[in-house]
């Protein structure tokens, strides 16, 4: 039989968006480039792999007429249906081309054979190492990936940790220069389980996110991780080679001595960072902040620019005076995903580290620069 949906625009759009992320950029083999769909059971399943990063997602917004497969160019599929104005989009295949109808718009794209598509692993329950709500799992995944590397030569540090001890799991990430740890529960069993997962699969999971009340489940092989979500209307797969390499020992990084404390207003701070970056540059990237008893001065300067003085009262500062520098997008980068209205951060010496904390979930280790 021959493929025919009838769809929801908005529902396809938004699907084909989140599945194209996976799709090959650069390949010499095509079909890397393209999105498989398939028509069964009143759905119809979108799925593509680069090589190293798969996504199954379903959609149920459809009418379904014919069940059957086509194998198109992703790019293109994606444009001309977020181009289409009218609310439903119908797909027909045709050998091996696709005909899409919008209103009074007709594209027949030329594609694959669908039985050139790599096959894509299903989902092994026997390997499962825990399952939490989605929406808890992408707060972590906001929480952390920010700070990992991005093409790095130590290429396991381009990764996210993924680090479960009995029912705490914890996803830590890194650049180097600044460290985020969060950390939240899950129903697994005793023991524990690392491994690196691309921080390209990871960026996937706030799309695919749709009730945060949704269950995950996480399946972990020897070099794959798949995480299910268990979504009745829009089912989705996700699976992902593991990044070869050791992460680095993140617990040594952790500053366990600390011995001066601020609490801050989350965005009294932010709005500060934000000032005293106004006049900084590439070669300037450094806000000084001056702690004292009642008091914080955040000052920056940038040759023929300027510089900039933000003052902040502080009520509970108790420790001797503190003059330290950090890059304020890094600061700035915490505090857009952390989610509480306070914030602390912990100091101990010019030279030493600087923390941030928010609630018992979230930390953040940031090197001082100097000013």
């Amino acid at each position: 039989m021959t493929m025919k949906v009838t769809c929801d625009q908005t529902a396809l759009a938004d699907a084909l968006n989140t599945v194209s992320a996976v799709v090959a950029s650069r390949t010499p083999t095509p079909v890397l480039t393209c999105i498989k769909l398939t028509a069964a059971d009143g759905r119809l399943q979108l799925a593509a792999t680069d090589g190293e990063i798969s996504l199954q997602l379903a959609i149920d917004r459809v009418e379904v007429d014919g069940d059957g497969e086509a194998l198109v160019p992703a790019d293109k599929l994606t444009q001309i249906v977020r181009e289409c104005a009218d609310p439903t989009v119908s797909l027909e295949a045709e050998g091996h081309a696709l005909h899409i109808n919008a209103g009074d718009s007709h594209f027949k794209v030329y594609g694959f054979d669908p039985s050139e598509a790599p096959e894509l692993e299903s989902f092994d329950a026997s390997t499962i190492d825990c399952t939490l709500g989605s929406g808890a799992l992408a707060s972590m995944v906001s929480r952390s990936l920010f700070a990992a590397a991005v093409e790095h030569t130590r290429y396991a540090i381009n990764g996210v940790l993924y680090d479960r001890e009995g029912k705490r799991l914890r996803l830590v990430a890194t650049d180097g220069r600044r460290l985020a740890m969060a950390s939240g529960d899950c129903a697994s069993e005793e023991g524990t389980r690392q491994c690196i997962i691309p921080g390209k699969a990871l960026s996937l999971v706030r799309r695919l996110v749709g009730n945060a009340e949704t269950p995950v489940r996480i399946s972990i092989s020897d070099s794959r991780i798949m995480l299910e979500f268990d979504d009745p209307d829009a089912p989705a797969t996700l699976g992902s080679s593991l990044v070869e390499g050791r992460f680095p020992p993140f617990e040594d990084v952790i500053p366990r001595d600390q011995d001066k404390k601020v609490i801050f207003d989350r965005e009294t701070l932010r709005s500060a960072i934000r000032r005293a970056s106004l006049l900084t540059n590439e070669e300037s990237r450094s806000v000084r902040m001056r702690f004292e008893p009642s008091k914080l001065t955040l000052t920056s300067h940038a040759p023929e620019m300027g510089e900039a003085v933000v003052h902040l009262e502080l009520k509970d500062y108790g420790g001797e005076e503190l003059e330290i520098g950090f890059n304020p997008t890094y600061i700035a980068d915490a505090l857009k995903v952390i989610d509480d209205t306070e914030i602390t951060f912990e100091l101990k010496a010019a030279n030493k580290p600087g923390l941030i904390r928010a609630g018992s979930d979230f930390t953040y280790v940031l090197m001082p620069v100097n000013v």
